[in-house]
């Protein structure tokens, strides 16, 4: 009997009880979620279920003939693109195909090992920095959970240079704007403080990141994935992008940019050439 994919959607504990059921899954990925609940494990099973979840959401609204095609950037261990194989594959009956890419060889010689122990025909993974990865396939979803400071970046650029239907991503550590926010913007008496100026760089990073995304033709919105006490870091961002022949522009970017001097990375990745792209869509340049 085949499950329906609405019937786990919206219900955190039904895709966390889907994947519990496998345990030559948890075992082979090595998460002991049977720890106590301040464990590293038992959190990171917690961050998948909830991506998973927006995943599945997603999901509902792409015809069941169509190949969904993933890149997980940075992806590690592939916690996620494992656990999201497991469900749309053999929970859902949904033909899929993941493609993980990671500069760290070992790491990506390991999730090789492990997909060929699950007997995951369906999966690739890639020694490669993310802006370099060329998957063969065109790519529907670029997906990356906790990629380390820039990599985040690196992942959105990838995804709109790939014109991705969809970039999803919840950031982990953000350091490149925080020491530029000591001095020289508007909200200096808020950051002044350490553990404000912190906080601060978090949400300007996340805003920044939404508003490249809107003036690339994306739709966006922040979810959380998981509650605080489980995460800190559970901020998603959700991008989908638009359809039709649009004129969009950088300008709410160039002046969140301007204002507190941060030189963000993200458009580092983009030449004048690269933000103009086919069916006659203008895009400003950044």
């Amino acid at each position: 009997m085949v499950h329906s994919v609405t019937s786990c959607v919206g219900s955190k504990k039904g895709i966390a009880e889907e994947l519990r059921s496998s345990k030559e899954l948890l075992k082979v990925l090595a998460l002991d979620i049977e720890k106590s609940e301040d464990g590293r494990d038992f959190k990171k099973f917690n961050e998948v279920v909830g991506f998973c979840e927006q995943i599945l959401r997603i999901v509902e609204a792409i015809p069941e003939k169509k190949e969904i095609v993933f890149l997980d950037c940075s992806c590690g261990k592939s916690y996620l693109s494992f656990a999201l194989n497991y469900i749309l594959s053999k929970q859902f009956s949904r033909e899929t195909f993941f493609y993980g890419v990671d500069i760290n060889p070992d790491l990506i010689e390991r999730c090789s090992r492990i997909k060929d122990s699950l007997g995951f025909k369906n999966m690739q993974f890639v020694h490669a920095r993310i802006i370099e990865a060329l998957p063969e396939k065109p790519v529907d979803m670029v997906i990356a959970l906790h990629a380390c400071d820039t990599a985040t970046d690196e992942a959105i650029a990838k995804g709109i240079k790939l014109r991705a239907k969809y970039i999803i991503v919840v950031p982990c550590c953000e350091n490149q704007i925080r020491g530029r926010l000591k001095n020289g913007h508007p909200l200096v008496d808020l950051t002044e403080f350490g553990l404000l100026r912190y906080r601060f760089a978090d949400i300007l990073t996340a805003a920044l990141r939404s508003k490249f995304l809107m003036g690339s033709g994306y739709c966006v919105k922040l979810v959380e994935i998981a509650p605080p006490k489980c995460t800190p870091k559970n901020l998603m961002i959700v991008a989908r992008r638009k359809k039709g022949n649009k004129s969009f522009s950088m300008d709410g970017y160039n002046k969140l940019d301007e204002m507190f001097h941060t030189e963000f990375i993200l458009k580092d990745y983009f030449r004048e050439s690269d933000m103009c792209y086919e069916d006659n869509v203008h895009h400003e340049k950044c």
